[in-house]
């Protein structure tokens, strides 16, 4: 019996994607777990892996073609013992495109806060007796040699298939779930969005001016959408601290000479980060996600952190930053953004979050005010460290000071724990020990 193989959903905010490249052709064998294709999804470059065994009859949908939506038959699989020449191209519809989930935000915020991953296919009720089995060939295998009776067994692969992580670790007669029938653990709040990215208030004239039209890419169009449902949605109050960070520098440095020796340079922005993840841990009030008529209140600080890539913007997350070493931070971080921009992280590194941080000093940028992804409940926009007067110790010096701004969801946060949030993140790094210690 031929297999349809489609497009998958390979992250929770897939839609469509672009399928890059066949690692495989016409004529091949393939056994479960082989790479088959990469597939460019709006976060990154991913490999699809095969779940049944056999010889790949037919190629429905060339390398390179972009917006192939998920559960769009893309291949067929003849089955071991049949005619690969003989199988006529899987037909069917698409299935269901799973429910949109955050996406990445715009240049000066953080791209997205994950999401449920979308449900898998039901597992088909066992056959009654008489009923043919439709199983792998290779799970068939399995059971044969476990004395299963695959009568019993439910299958997770298309159309109710059998495959062989239905068998694993089951005694005669008797199968666990396979993981493939579990969903994934994602935010438990992301909400439901639109398919479709919101038109635009005026439509676009270019009143003959010499211009060139650029494709939004898929990961643009989410750009797009989640900002306007963020502004549209969420109530933000900003919050503006000024903060000396002379102490903080000089102790950069001297962290700098002493690691020097392991190859370890750490940046302001690993301070920073481990500064709001400590922040949010000492002021719980503010680590929160609005959920409707219920709120998520956080036990620890996952940072979100911009890293901007050639379409945009994405925010792979450093968990639990306010327990870990700046010197762990830092080379986390930095595997982190190479991967980020090379395409190649794996959905959880950069679905989830509990508040985002974005800095765009090094571009000279003074201050500015985040938007919030949602869910999370707060964004902390990063400005350039400058020389500017400032009065110390009732004098007017010259000191290195930035300015910090805290956007946050006014439902789910009061204006005064926002300030404390503010002045802890303030207090840390105008008294960096705290980071070290």
């Amino acid at each position: 019996m031929p297999i349809a193989i489609r497009m998958p959903a390979l992250s929770p905010t897939m839609e469509e994607g672009t399928l890059a490249k066949w690692l495989v052709k016409v004529g091949d064998q393939v056994s479960s777990g082989d790479i088959m294709a990469e597939i460019e999804t709006d976060k990154a470059t991913m490999e699809f892996e095969a779940v049944d065994e056999g010889i790949i009859a037919h190629i429905a949908v060339e390398a390179g073609t972009e917006g192939v939506k998920v559960g769009a038959v893309i291949a067929t699989l003849a089955e071991e013992g049949e005619d690969a020449s003989a199988v006529q191209p899987a037909g069917g519809g698409e299935s269901a495109a799973p429910t949109p989930a955050p996406a990445p935000a715009a240049k000066e915020d953080s791209a997205p806060a994950p999401a449920p991953a979308p449900a898998p296919t039901a597992s088909a009720p066992a056959p009654a007796s008489g009923e043919r089995v439709v199983a792998s060939p290779l799970a068939k295998r399995i059971a044969a040699s476990k004395g299963i009776d695959l009568s019993g067994v439910k299958g997770s692969g298309p159309g109710g298939r059998i495959v062989k992580a239905d068998l694993e670790g089951s005694e005669a007669g008797a199968a666990k779930p396979s993981a493939e029938a579990i969903p994934e653990a994602g935010p438990k709040t992301a909400p439901a969005v639109p398919s479709a990215a919101p038109a635009a208030s005026v439509p676009a004239q270019d009143f003959g001016i010499p211009h060139r039209e650029e494709k939004l890419s898929s990961m643009r169009k989410i750009i797009a959408r989640r900002l306007s449902e963020s502004k549209q949605q969420v109530p933000h109050i900003y919050l503006t601290v000024d903060i000396r960070l002379d102490a903080l520098l000089k102790l950069r440095g001297e962290l700098n000479a002493a690691l020097e020796s392991q190859g370890i340079k750490l940046s302001v922005n690993d301070l920073l980060i481990k500064a709001l993840a400590k922040a949010l841990v000492a002021e719980p009030k503010c680590n929160v996600q609005f959920a409707g008529d219920k709120l998520l209140s956080f036990t620890r600080a996952d940072i979100s952190v911009a890293v901007s890539i050639p379409d945009g913007l994405i925010t792979p997350i450093i968990q639990d930053a306010g327990s870990k070493a700046v010197s762990a931070i830092s080379k986390e971080m930095k595997d982190l953004a190479a991967r980020a921009r090379a395409g190649k992280l794996a959905p959880e590194e950069y679905q989830g979050g509990t508040a985002s941080l974005s800095n765009m000093g090094m571009y000279g940028i003074k201050q500015f005010e985040a938007i919030i992804n949602p869910p999370q409940g707060m964004i902390l926009a990063i400005g350039a460290g400058e020389k500017r007067p400032y009065v110390v110790a009732d004098s007017l010096q010259i000191a290195s000071v930035m300015s910090a701004t805290g956007s946050f969801d006014h439902r789910a946060i009061d204006g005064a724990d926002g300030a404390a949030l503010m002045k802890a993140f303030k207090d840390l790094c105008e008294a960096p020990l705290g980071l070290v210690a």
